[in-house]
């Protein structure tokens, strides 16, 4: 049984640190994960579920859940934990457009939360977006004070290309703070979105 310790953690970490344990059995086995809220026992019990594997919930205290996972073996799990993520081939071309520093509309501070756990999940995949384009409010996302540039430079060295919008740095007084990725042009971020095979906007 491998055990996890996923108290205090935020949206997508504690499926993230379970899927980790899930690669680690390579087969059959059971992973115990610690949390302490109702949503996270819920995310993990779809993982459980997309994955093929039994799940059994118990609520220890008034915030503290165990969720215990078996994977039989039958269970669809990754081959390994070996964390490889790859850029996809030139056949799909995902491109993530990133127009705000926030993910949603609403409550603004939510949504930089959001945001910022949007390009983590990002980091988790196996295979990753071949461009991430930020422009707008989105250019603060890769500058100096972002929550994200170590994930985002994660994704570079994974081979991600990360372009930001040279007008939107200047227009932003963000020029010299770039801390992550290249600048680029209307032109070029155009010319992405019009040849990817898929276009995400979170």
């Amino acid at each position: 049984m491998i055990q996890v310790n996923a108290m205090g953690d935020a949206c997508p970490i504690p499926v993230v640190k379970t899927l980790r344990a899930l690669k680690e059995l390579n087969g059959a086995g059971t992973v115990q994960t610690l949390v302490d809220n109702r949503a996270a026992v819920e995310n993990l019990t779809r993982l459980a579920e997309s994955k093929g594997c039994a799940i059994e919930t118990e609520q220890l205290g008034e915030k503290e859940y165990r969720v215990t996972i078996t994977a039989g073996e039958d269970a669809e799990l990754p081959e390994s934990a070996d964390g490889i993520c790859t850029v996809p081939a030139a056949a799909d071309n995902t491109v993530v457009a990133v127009s705000a520093g926030h993910m949603g509309e609403g409550d603004e501070v939510l949504g930089k939360i959001l945001l910022k756990g949007f390009l983590f999940a990002l980091t988790q995949q196996e295979t990753l977006p071949r461009t991430i384009l930020f422009y707008n409010g989105g250019a603060f996302v890769t500058c100096e004070g972002s929550a994200s540039l170590e994930d985002l430079r994660k994704l570079e060295s994974l081979g991600v290309e990360i372009l930001t919008c040279g007008t939107c740095l200047n227009h932003c007084g963000l020029t010299e703070k770039l801390r992550v990725g290249g600048v680029t042009n209307m032109y070029v971020i155009v010319e992405k979105q019009m040849q990817a095979t898929k276009v995400i906007r979170p």
